[in-house]
């Protein structure tokens, strides 16, 4: 079969949803998939600076959405579908990070880690999936972390949230892709949001830096960059893969 590749990974026509998109990488990922041509839906509890980016244009809607609870995404979803007619890309980037040694991580902790990171991620993706698998067409995803392929010391619910994810994220793409619909994680070092700028400058974030062989921290952008290609028709053959951008730092 011969095609045609568009090298501008355009995303024109296409209907996005991005889950944590008011802030941070999902942010980033939102204004990329806006300059790119689609209609970018965000999906966060943070419903003032979600609308906020609607009314300053770098949305096209904004709905308010608890990911860890499947009512508020069932209806979030059938929102989006009424409003919308389709939706051809999820990005699953809403999620939370709760550090602190195994032995003193509280039962509280480990259950909203898992509770957002991951059945958050489910449900999403198996809400957004039936529209998808209906269409016949889609694309899932998922900002897993390069704590899902190495262990970080003080990340232990974290890490398991994230292996989990990609573990998911591979059997959705073994199970929809003959439907149409793929799905693949993207796994960052630290990226640099306002809120890892103020936990990662000082001395210890320049001792993390040092082993990655790049020497830096990645940027939101550089993460959008990755969620475009991945949206685009130019990667329907990418399926089920864990795509890192961690300048290196997994290799060794």
């Amino acid at each position: 079969m011969t095609s045609q590749v568009d090298y501008d990974f355009s995303l024109a026509r296409k209907v996005a949803v991005v889950t944590g998109g008011a802030s941070g990488i999902g942010a980033a990922i939102v204004h990329a998939y806006a300059a790119k041509g689609a209609s970018v839906v965000i999906l966060d509890k943070a419903v003032e600076p979600a609308e906020r980016e609607v009314t300053e244009g770098r949305a096209a809607a904004a709905v308010e959405c608890d990911v860890t609870i499947e009512q508020s995404v069932s209806d979030a979803i059938a929102h989006v579908k009424a409003e919308f007619g389709r939706i051809d890309v999820l990005v699953n980037s809403a999620g939370i990070a709760v550090t602190g040694a195994a032995e003193d991580l509280t039962v509280d902790e480990w259950d909203i880690t898992m509770a957002v990171n991951l059945r958050g991620a489910f449900l999403v993706s198996q809400h957004v999936g039936r529209v998808m698998l209906a269409q016949g067409s889609g694309t899932v995803i998922s900002l897993a972390s390069q704590a899902a392929t190495v262990a970080l010391p003080g990340h232990l619910a974290y890490c398991a949230s994230k292996f989990g994810l990609v573990g998911m994220t591979k059997v959705l793409a073994l199970e929809w892709a003959g439907r149409g619909v793929t799905a693949n994680t993207i796994s960052p070092t630290v990226v640099m949001t306002a809120l890892a700028k103020q936990v990662w400058d000082n001395p210890e974030g320049e001792a993390l830096k040092a082993q990655i062989p790049t020497q830096r921290f990645a940027e939101p952008e550089e993460i959008a960059a990755v969620a475009v290609f991945l949206a685009s028709d130019a990667a329907k053959m990418i399926n089920g893969v864990d795509l890192l951008v961690d300048g290196g730092y997994t290799i060794r």
